[in-house]
């Protein structure tokens, strides 16, 4: 791969990735284990959405990676909604970029991603649905061990279940809703640059 490392994010870009464009490597500090290590920068452009800037980093020291994803070019006036129904779980490999500032709903779920959650990514609808499932599964350990209380825990799991059955495509229609103040989402049209029948952006 052209800026090394593995992850989402990289993979799902590979496909807009230019190799004859530089890739801009500087030093950076790991933020696992603080050694000196490099960071990859590399600019690119998302057909109909706008340049992209991709950021790298795998440690040699400890093997940590790093990737972030922010939007370049103008901070648009305005701010914008995307909504798709996912229909088919073909929608779930559409590409998926969710700015730091983005707000991320789906409505039959009940669930909510504020803004700064996740951080920005670059990825597909089902990479989007299986960082959620991660990151909640980190971040309330409690309600998936062994202490956990058995009604709380049971509400917890049946909740990650059904969030597998989102991503597995078993569980359709579902609704994705991304809220930018700023506009620097993207949420791929596989029908361009004809309208989207699933998908409204407003």
């Amino acid at each position: 791969r052209i800026l090394g490392g593995s992850g989402g994010s990289l993979d799902v870009l590979s496909q807009y990735i230019d190799p004859k464009k530089e890739v801009l490597t500087f030093p950076t500090t790991c933020h696992i284990c603080k050694e000196t290590t490099e960071t990859r920068m590399f600019v690119t452009n998302i057909p109909h959405f706008k340049e992209v800037v991709l950021m790298a980093m795998t440690c040699d020291s400890c093997g940590a990676r790093n990737t972030e994803v922010k939007a370049g070019g103008a901070i648009a006036s305005k701010a914008r909604r995307i909504t798709l129904k996912v229909t088919t779980p073909g929608d779930l490999n559409r590409d998926l970029l969710k700015s730091e500032t983005a707000c991320i709903r789906i409505p039959e779920l009940h669930l909510e991603l504020l803004s700064g959650t996740l951080g920005g990514m670059f990825t597909t609808v089902e990479g989007l649905l299986t960082q959620v499932k991660e990151q909640l599964t980190r971040g309330n350990p409690f309600l998936v061990g062994d202490s956990a209380d058995s009604e709380e825990k049971q509400k917890f799991t049946a909740f990650l279940d059904t969030l597998d059955r989102y991503c597995n495509g078993e569980t359709l229609p579902f609704t994705i809703i991304i809220d930018d103040p700023v506009a620097n989402s993207f949420l791929q049209n596989i029908h361009a640059p004809d309208p989207d029948p699933h998908m409204i952006i407003e």
